[in-house]
């Protein structure tokens, strides 16, 4: 590993290993994909990494290319002590709000944990359900904490790759380009064709004629 790359996972890496040295066992990083899109759902992603884990590349999802995320998904995944995933759908997102659909996705993921860490880092939200287990909430956490940009990666391959999935079967809204962002050739298919199951009718209702 080169030493620049070293010395930026180690600065990420800062925070959690204070942590470690004040008797804490096991962190856990959160982060979510999804929120803004029109189509789709928000997916949780939750990473307990080895305190010793030093994957090359790890960062923000939003900062790492796509083929790339999907390597660090398998690394990720294979290294981890414990992951999972939880998410909230289209229709929940419409129901309750994508800020609550967030939420419930998050404890979603916590319930599907197999392993309970001793403290949460979690990327901005508060008045969480984190089943009682201490968290802190550190704004812009997927670029400060390795655990929440490992979570983000988590998140967003997950993401992608069921949006992926679901242009196979509305193709004419280009899911596989955007991932259910509002894109101007989104906005236009949608338009043109209206909405699928898969929007959120929250979110388009300024797209569509009633």
């Amino acid at each position: 590993m080169k030493e620049k790359e070293e010395e930026r996972l180690r600065k990420l890496k800062e925070d959690e290993l204070k942590l470690y040295s004040e008797k804490i066992k096991l962190i856990a990083g959160i982060d979510e994909a999804g929120r803004g899109p029109l189509a789709g759902p928000v997916v949780v992603g939750i990473a307990i990494m080895p305190k010793d884990s030093m994957i090359e590349g790890i960062n923000d999802s939003k900062k790492v290319s796509e083929k790339k995320r999907e390597k660090l998904y398998d690394l990720i995944t294979s290294e981890a002590i414990a992951w999972s995933v939880g998410m909230a759908d289209q229709n929940e997102i419409d129901e309750i709000n994508i800020l609550n659909a967030t939420k419930l996705a998050l404890k979603r993921a916590i319930e599907d944990l197999k392993v309970k860490p001793d403290l949460i880092l979690v990327d901005a939200l508060t008045n969480i359900d984190t089943k009682g287990i201490p968290y802190k909430s550190i704004i812009k956490g997927d670029a400060k904490e390795y655990s929440i940009a490992a979570a983000s990666i988590l998140a967003k391959v997950t993401r992608d790759r069921m949006m992926r999935e679901y242009d196979e079967i509305y193709p004419q809204y280009g899911f596989i380009a955007h991932k259910g962002y509002g894109t101007a050739k989104h906005i236009a298919a949608i338009k043109e064709y209206g909405p699928c199951i898969l929007h959120r009718k929250s979110f388009i209702k300024n797209f569509i004629k009633n």
